[in-house]
Parts: structure tokens; C-alpha cells; sequence
């Protein structure tokens, strides 16, 4: 037998045997095909915890030192109105620094005017009423929070009242201009930072759950 007859041989019975090879793998549900898996029975909710337990002291460490005069001023206020927590408070309060802030720079306070004390109304007045004298108008883009942390707190537990500062780092664009529309103040085209510590009060288990900016800094 000649050898080139003989490397045929080889060939077709190398390729017979892996037809058959494939075929015994992809042509049933045997082979590399993975089991099953049994469908997931529902995950169990873990329990809620009670007041008072470590998800109540990590609310508070969560933003400031355990053991300070602020930590100290925020567990009290939790234990004096327990729908109180630090999280959604600095949500609300960044919310409502953007609201505040950009109803300030465009000159209309009419939807903010709850959340601010008389003293904080009375002042942002002022400027407001010293910007249209000038005859200016505002164009205002607010770009975003970046950031967003308590700096202090504190509780008095006779009247129940809770003081929280935050510090507030905005970015904005903000310009006023004159009459003619010449930007007198700001730029049009270029953000600013603007930086803020703001002080919120409120009566901790009253009713109205709004706080109201107090002092601006």
C-alpha cells in the first residue's frame, strides 16, 4: 500500500471518529450542557430593627464623629422625634439648597418663602430689592451639589428645638444683566462655585415636618 493511500486511511478514520464525537455531544441534551438549577426560593426581609438599635447610632456616625457635641445634639433629636434621620435630612436639605439658591439669584422667592425664617426672608429681600433697582435681571443655570456635609448640630431639649449646619459646595452659572443686557455681574459662560454653610431649624415632633433656613454663611 502506498503511502499516500495510507494517509487517506488515517484521514477518513480520524474524521469518522469525530463526527461521531460531535454528534454524541450536540446532538442530545448530555455533553457540556449544565444542570439545572432549582428556581430560588424568595429571600426572607430581614426584621425591622428598633429604635435604638446600631442602624440608629450608624445614621449618626455615618456623618460625624461618635461622641461629639454634634453626635450628641442628633441622638437627641432622634429620641425626640423618631421619623428624624440624618440621611434623608441632608437629601431634603440639598434639595432645598438648590431650590433656595437659584430662586435667590433669579430674584423670585415665591416658592421658597416657607422654608425660611423671617429674619433669612427679610435679608434675601434686601438684595433682591438692591438688584432691581439697579434695573438688573438674572439668567441662572444651576449645574449641580458637589457637595453636601454636616458641619454642626444642636438641640435644645426645653423647647425642643434642632439646629443643623451644612456645608453646601454649589456649581452655577449666574449672570445679571443691566437694561441694555450687558452682564454686569457674573458671567454668562463660565460656572462659579459657590460655597455656603447653612443653619435649619425645626421643633423636633411637630407636626409640619419642614425645617427652615435660619442663617446663611
Amino acid at each position: 500500500m502506498t503511502n499516500p493511500m495510507l494517509q487517506l486511511i488515517v484521514l477518513a478514520a480520524i474524521a469518522v471518529f469525530l463526527v461521531l464525537r460531535l454528534r454524541g455531544v450536540l446532538g442530545s441534551r448530555d455533553g457540556f450542557e449544565p444542570p439545572r438549577v432549582p428556581d430560588a426560593q424568595p429571600a426572607r426581609r430581614a426584621p425591622a430593627e428598633p429604635d435604638g438599635g446600631m442602624g440608629d447610632e450608624d445614621d449618626v456616625t455615618d456623618h460625624v464623629e461618635a461622641g461629639s457635641p454634634a453626635a450628641r445634639a442628633l441622638s437627641a433629636m432622634r429620641q425626640a422625634d423618631p421619623s428624624f434621620s440624618v440621611g434623608p435630612f441632608l437629601s431634603g436639605a440639598r434639595q432645598a439648597y438648590e431650590m433656595i439658591l437659584t430662586a435667590f439669584e433669579r430674584g423670585d422667592l415665591t416658592d421658597v418663602r416657607a422654608f425660611l425664617s423671617p429674619a433669612v426672608a427679610q435679608a434675601f429681600d434686601g438684595a433682591i430689592a438692591a438688584r432691581n433697582d439697579r434695573g438688573l435681571t438674572a439668567e441662572v443655570q444651576y449645574l449641580g451639589t458637589r457637595e453636601t456635609a454636616l458641619d454642626a448640630a444642636s438641640f435644645d431639649p426645653d423647647t425642643r428645638m434642632g439646629e443643623v449646619s451644612v456645608r453646601f459646595v454649589g456649581e452655577l452659572i449666574v449672570a445679571h444683566k443691566d437694561a441694555s443686557g450687558a452682564v454686569v455681574e457674573g458671567d454668562a459662560r463660565a460656572a462659579r462655585k459657590q460655597r455656603d454653610v447653612w443653619t435649619f431649624a425645626r421643633r423636633m415632633g411637630d407636626p409640619d415636618p419642614n425645617w427652615q433656613l435660619v442663617a446663611t454663611a
